[in-house]
């Protein structure tokens, strides 16, 4: 029985491997007749009635007596996994021990391997991915990792990403590290609102806020959130005082700065740690910026603004039918966070085009050059997007602006989530391979939201040191 059953199996295999040289056959009048689907199906009535099994899997759990029985063929395993291949060569019975996560999807990891297909939720990334990963099934591997990397926006009850970033860094995976890290930091207003927010691990903080691209409304939310994570973390004071000094307080205006002060409880037990910052804040807000950087270094991270939502430093644009026509928008920003700045505007422009030619490309419009010519030419033309100042070679002592572009896609439950981040210098108008993959003229394309483009523009000054005196 048990030699009969591994010729049946072949038998399907071979099956499967004639209809793939079937496909490669293109000459005469050649037809492909595929019961693939019927031959998949019958391999898993083998897993499920256990016909002609000649291997028995008894998966444990350390902290249960329960022994959950899958009887399978050696052929099915061996074929996608050498570990398997070593634990069934000299015995036909074997007890495998696994995290009760893992356990509980045993049955659908053993199922993979008869029908090459699996489903997979947010909750069974990390299970399944560990599967894959101890049984070295590669393909599997593979497929969650991308799934993993292409999910992260996917809306949860509980949150997947930091457990998903804790699990990359524990298995080495540095591209879903990269990845769980900018989803993070490019929305970090929407995670801090969250209840996976308390589960960000020590390490894991003091990376975030060392970041000059994270995204939130104002640095004070920050602080606030900050605040939150250390209370219901409690971690040692070297992480405190790391965290603390790790806030932007000269992004904070004075009002709000004398606020915290008062009111935090953590400021109450932790303020002699960052005195000295605290100050420099205050004297940041209170003398002219180019006057400031003749004393102090007003190029580090301390004096360089976040990715601020707030109107202060940016506008949201929402473009209904991007690809329907060019666009255009103005709105103002501050020159500067400091205080001594708060009162002076700069006005800027901003110019969306859905099938923008370069001038290298633009068609000639003569007689020799036929209109029908001239019309697939514009479909050569791809989504551009200008952003300049309304005042021409704006030029500010010691001040220069980096214009940043967020673009939203997927909203659930009210909320937009950024993908896609573009960074141009202020020298440069046009914002460089923007959405240069999109195609927006499918409704269904995942950077749109409704049938609209979501845009948010903001403008970030960024101080210069200059002169300095003795």
């Amino acid at each position: 029985m048990e030699r009969g059953g591994r010729w049946l199996l072949l038998a399907s295999l071979l099956t499967i491997t004639a209809q793939a040289a079937h496909k490669s056959d293109t000459g005469g009048d050649a037809a492909i007749i595929n019961h693939s689907s019927m031959v998949i199906q019958r391999l898993q009535e083998l897993l499920q009635n256990g016909n002609a099994s000649d291997s028995t899997l008894r998966v444990r759990t350390s902290n249960s007596d329960e022994v959950k029985i899958i009887h399978t063929h050696q052929l099915m395993l061996i074929l996608q996994s050498d570990v398997f291949e070593g634990l069934l060569g000299n015995q036909s019975v074997v007890t495998l021990m696994e995290p009760p996560e893992c356990a509980a999807l045993f049955e659908k990891f053993i199922r993979y391997f008869y029908c090459g297909e699996i489903s997979v939720q947010l909750n069974q990334a990390i299970p399944l991915h560990r599967l894959a990963s101890k049984y070295h099934v590669s393909a599997l591997q593979k497929g969650i990792g991308d799934y993993m990397k292409t999910h992260l926006a996917s809306e949860s009850t509980q949150g997947h990403v930091v457990s998903w970033y804790h699990y990359a860094l524990g298995t080495g995976d540095e591209t879903l590290q990269e990845s769980c890290l900018k989803f993070l930091a490019w929305n970090l207003s929407t995670v801090m609102s969250s209840s996976e927010w308390v589960t960000v691990s020590d390490d894991l903080m003091v990376s975030l806020l060392q970041r000059s691209d994270l995204v939130l409304q104002t640095e004070l939310e920050l602080f606030a959130s900050v605040e939150e994570w250390v209370n219901r973390n409690n971690p040692n004071i070297s992480i405190i005082e790391k965290v603390l000094r790790s806030i932007r307080y000269p992004m904070i205006p004075p009002s709000q700065l004398f606020q915290i002060q008062k009111q935090s409880v953590l400021l109450a037990s932790y303020q002699h740690l960052i005195q000295d910052l605290l100050f420099q804040a205050f004297q940041f807000h209170s003398a002219s910026p180019l006057h400031l950087a003749k004393y102090f270094d007003v190029n580090c991270s301390m004096f360089i603004p976040r990715n601020y939502l707030s109107s202060s430093w940016g506008s949201q644009w929402i473009i209904n039918n991007p690809a329907r026509d060019d666009r255009s928008l103005s709105f103002q920003t501050q020159l500067g966070p400091s205080s001594y700045d708060s009162s002076k505007k700069i006005t800027w422009n901003a110019l969306f085009s859905p099938r923008w030619l370069p001038v290298s490309l633009r068609p000639v419009y003569s007689e020799s050059v036929s209109s029908g010519s001239q019309s697939n030419r514009l479909e050569d033309g791809r989504p551009r997007l200008v952003v300049s100042s309304a005042v021409s070679g704006l030029d500010f002592a010691g001040v220069t602006f980096q214009k940043t572009v967020l673009v939203g896609v997927r909203r659930q439950q009210g909320k937009v989530f950024v993908k896609h981040v573009y960074t141009v210098h202020q020298s440069t108008d046009e914002v460089s391979d923007f959405l240069v993959h999109a195609d927006l003229q499918k409704r269904t394309s995942e950077y749109l939201i409704d049938n609209s483009l979501h845009l948010h523009i903001i403008i970030k000054p960024i101080y210069h040191s200059v002169i300095k005196a003795k």
